[in-house]
């Protein structure tokens, strides 16, 4: 049961395949210090904190350190990494099923103000 998280949100191979392009390069390694960790692994991590909804430093030690986790998860959000994933899955979506772009919606919700001024709309 010890390794089940990683199982659990172990990143497919035919996902990983379209997510691995859209990485920036990885950037040069400091002399000394611990190895890097594997891209995949980090992606599995964050995957894993964004879906469970966990803190950070909550995350199980065997995805990986959560600071490196969440520095790598900083770093590729600075690098627009996610939303080349959104990108590339809406034009996923839109080759396979088609999205009418032409038409589009705004969800909201409308309620009476809790101290609402006078009765007669004024």
């Amino acid at each position: 049961m010890a390794n089940a998280p990683k199982q659990l949100f172990s990143i497919p191979d035919e996902l990983w395949e379209k997510i691995q392009p859209l990485l920036p390069e990885e950037p040069p390694k400091p002399k000394g210090g611990r190895p890097r960790m594997d891209d995949r692994q980090a992606m599995t991590a964050i995957f894993y904190v964004l879906r469970t909804g966990i803190q950070w430093k909550a995350l199980p030690r065997q995805m990986g350190a959560a600071s490196t986790v969440h520095d790598r998860f900083q770093y590729w959000q600075e690098q627009g990494v996610f939303k080349r994933m959104w990108e590339a899955g809406l034009q996923a979506y839109d080759e396979a099923k088609g999205i009418e772009w032409t038409w589009q919606a705004v969800d909201g919700a409308m309620t009476k103000a809790p101290l609402g001024g006078k009765k007669d709309g004024s």
